[in-house]
């Protein structure tokens, strides 16, 4: 664990010092470290930090990566308030996010023929089928595709080329709700 550490932190640190003049990664090797540096990023995301935040990320990389130097702070004492950090930022993006959901969901319950459920599922019919409605019991086949509330799409059973097939019951509350409404 501590080998993988090192080299994350190794990786962002070469990734960081050098971002203003590296040049695209060409061999395996240098796409390898340049992945590393993404994924490294990605795990920060959940800190959201500032560029001044970032500037103080990037000192302790560099010392920590400096051969013989001594931390500022010495990490293991700092885990609680690294773990307060994270939990406090994430509900920070939380709380943003269920707002702007709340936006979407009442600008969609608005819709012509929108029907809302106590469970909060906003159905909205843009066809009407034919046919019976699915009981939860019953494994469903569909076509389907998956967007954020910025239209950002995330999953979509078009690209795969086939539908997915799944028992209704399955599959997360507000799912097998609204296929079920569907004919």
């Amino acid at each position: 664990e501590d080998t993988m550490q090192t080299l994350a932190i190794a990786a962002l640190t070469a990734l960081v010092t050098t971002a203003a003049g590296a040049q695209e990664p060409k061999t395996d090797d240098e796409k390898t470290l340049y992945a590393i540096g993404v994924v490294i990023a990605k795990q920060l995301e959940v800190f959201n930090l500032s560029p001044a935040e970032f500037e103080q990320v990037k000192k302790g990389l560099g010392d920590a990566m400096a051969p013989g130097k001594k931390p500022l702070v010495e990490p293991q004492a700092y885990q609680q308030k690294i773990n307060q950090l994270a939990q406090s930022r994430m509900k920070v993006t939380a709380d943003k996010n269920k707002a702007k959901a709340k936006e979407y969901l009442d600008k969609a319950a608005k819709e012509k023929g929108a029907q809302t459920s106590p469970s909060g599922l906003v159905y909205v019919p843009v066809s009407e089928g034919k046919g019976a409605q699915p009981k939860d019991t019953e494994t469903v086949k569909v076509h389907y595709k998956g967007t954020l509330t910025d239209g950002t799409e995330f999953d979509s059973s078009y690209k795969r080329g086939q539908p997915a097939e799944f028992p209704l019951n399955g599959v997360i509350k507000c799912w097998t709700e609204g296929v079920a409404k569907m004919k």
